[in-house]
């Protein structure tokens, strides 16, 4: 059976950013047992409530939904486990000085089969408050209606 090619979006958070102001980005592995793997590839899994922690110099992705697998057995995962995150050395080292700081998160963006594999996109981010998002809400419509002038001209 020929390796699947290119990236398969399982699910993203949208929410994410909007209430985090997005500074660095980070593409990480996850530790998954079968039947993950197996409810993912059906596209179910929920990453609203999600959020990534720094335990003793590895990175743990917390709080994701991955249903069980209904054809699983006895054998089958507990849906909100913490789930380990495969990154390099010199990445996680840059992802724990920046969570130093007050008000930094690491939070998930999006989950999703790259060339196989099972990938994870998270961000580091800081919070934002009610007034930067109706501030970056306003600058993304301003924009929007400019990019349409220019349309109209041309």
């Amino acid at each position: 059976m020929p390796r699947e090619k290119g990236r398969k979006l399982i699910s993203q958070n949208k929410k994410a950013r909007h209430d985090y102001a997005i500074e660095d980005v980070f593409e990480a592995g996850l530790v998954l047992t079968g039947t993950e793997v197996k409810s993912l590839r059906a596209g179910r899994a929920t990453l609203t409530d999600g959020y990534a922690t720094v335990d003793g110099g590895e990175i743990w992705l917390r709080g994701i939904h991955i249903p069980e697998y209904t054809q699983g057995t006895w054998t089958n995962h507990e849906p909100r486990r913490a789930r380990k995150l495969l990154l390099r050395r010199d990445e996680i080292r840059r992802i724990v000085a920046k969570v130093k700081d007050s008000g930094i998160t690491l939070v998930p963006l999006a989950l999703y089969f790259q060339d196989g594999y099972a990938k994870v996109e998270i961000a580091v981010a800081r919070g934002r408050r009610s007034y930067d998002k109706r501030q970056a809400i306003a600058e993304r419509e301003s924009k929007r209606e400019a990019d349409r002038a220019i349309g109209r001209r041309g």
